[in-house]
């Protein structure tokens, strides 16, 4: 029986991982940052997230792996200290990811049951939503990937409906340049929202499972992040067609949902947070189960085990402790904190996946201009969204100080006491150690 996935699968991976929760969150910290010009921030942020799609093309053909992004790294830079803590940087931001998504989840929540911008209910229902989808994971419960595609049918279908429909009497002179704000403003609220493209990078962890690589591997990520490149422009030009600045400062935790109400009611209302309820629990358990099993397991073994069972054992204290963190983030930041946390995270380790791609340039068969761009772009975003934060909201950037210095002592103890022999390993998936000690590496770049 061929396990194999296709084109379909992986295109599903990518979109479902990019609209998990992200473009629920932060639509409406957009528009307020951006204003009118809040479409050109999401395609901005979309051109950094394509090329970095081109480095994770190669780097995957060249090194498929489970481990993905930190299999990049370590090949890289090397098995040693600075790997590791870029994987457990990766944890953290996962976490960030998850809290996220369950603040996105209370926001809505208690924006259908007509308590909105209730702290307390917000955070009850973060806090609840997080406890039952980590006992789910507990329980053993898995996600096939015919489900998942039905879950992102379900949930693209949607917003394609309410881009359809409310692209009709918009007024676009909220769109028009007089109601932008300063390029330094868009700048900053295109990097604050990177964390909506933050996704498309687990096509990677399914490289060897694709049938074709070389063919649908390329396709899967390009088509993925263009498609939702289209698609968030599309839903940000319907969301400021029909509401004021005003309305969606008000409505800024739910702006989706709020935004269909003008044409499509109290029912548009509601479909649109059932569905970001849905895409946010979908994300919720999606991380979990990630974060929770392949970068839990690397922190503590240095690799992933040989047998399923074993990981499957081992990730049990990941789920608990990663779920536990997700609480406490998601109960402790408001958005815009936990927004520029993750953004910063995962801008970091993008970057260092392009430079990867650009030092590989050779063995992987890729252009040292483009990942080289990706590279510096990502770099660029970083130290705008710091000085940005810096004089604007020194609050977030505290936040985001916080995470990156709990990394810092973390892995400083963790590495200073660890036993082991070794810190990470020379190959983090197992498979392809052998593959490649075997010289059995199929050349498919």
């Amino acid at each position: 029986m061929d396990k194999k996935i296709g084109f379909w699968e992986a295109f599903a991976i990518g979109v479902g991982g990019m609209v998990g929760g992200g473009i629920f969150a932060v639509l409406g910290l957009t528009i307020q940052l951006a204003r009118g010009a809040a479409p050109l921030a999401f395609a901005m942020a979309g051109l950094i997230a394509l090329l970095t799609a081109y480095s994770y093309v190669k780097l995957s053909l060249r090194y498929p792996s489970e481990g993905g992004t930190i299999e990049f790294i370590v090949q890289a830079y090397g098995n040693g200290v600075f790997s590791a803590v870029v994987n457990i940087l990766m944890v953290m931001s996962y976490v960030v990811m998850l809290a996220l998504y369950a603040y996105a989840f209370g926001s809505y929540g208690a924006a259908l049951v007509g308590m909105a911008n209730v702290q307390w209910l917000q955070k009850s229902f973060a806090v609840v939503i997080i406890v039952i989808l980590a006992m789910i994971n507990l329980m053993g419960a898995t996600t096939t990937g015919k489900t998942e595609d039905i879950l992102v049918f379900i949930k693209i279908l949607i917003l394609m409906i309410f881009v359809i429909a409310g692209l009709r009497n918009i007024d676009y002179e909220r769109l028009s340049p007089r109601a932008w704000e300063p390029i330094y403003n868009i700048a900053a609220g295109s990097f604050i929202i990177f964390l909506a493209y933050e996704g498309f990078e687990l096509i990677a962890n399914t490289a060897k499972d694709i049938r074709n690589p070389a063919k649908n591997l390329k396709l899967a990520y390009y088509s993925s992040v263009l498609f939702v490149i289209v698609l968030y422009v599309l839903i940000a030009v319907v969301a400021i067609g029909h509401l004021s600045f005003a309305e969606v400062a008000k409505a800024k935790d739910y702006a989706l949902a709020e935004a269909a109400r003008p044409f499509f009611g109290q029912t548009g209302f509601v479909l649109i947070g059932i569905a970001a309820l849905l895409s946010t629990a979908s994300a919720i358990n999606a991380t979990i189960y990630g974060s929770g099993r392949t970068s839990y397991l690397v922190a503590k073994l240095g690799e992933l085990p040989e047998s399923f069972e074993k990981r499957f054992e081992h990730g049990y204290e990941g789920m608990i402790i990663i779920s536990l963190l997700g609480i406490i983030f998601a109960t402790s930041f408001n958005l815009d904190n936990i927004s520029v946390a993750g953004s910063a995270g995962f801008l970091i380790i993008f970057m260092l996946v392009n430079f990867a791609g650009f030092k590989l340039a050779k063995e992987v068969k890729a252009s040292r201009i483009i990942t080289l761009a990706g590279g510096i772009l990502c770099s660029i975003a970083i130290a705008v969204l710091i000085w940005y934060n810096a004089v604007y909201s020194p609050a977030s950037l505290i936040s985001s100080g916080i995470v990156l210095a709990a990394v810092l002592m973390f892995s400083i103890s963790f590495f200073t006491y660890k036993k082991e022999g070794k810190i990470i390993a020379e190959y983090i998936d197992k498979e392809l150690e052998w593959m490649e000690k075997a010289g059995k590496q199929k050349k498919i770049i």
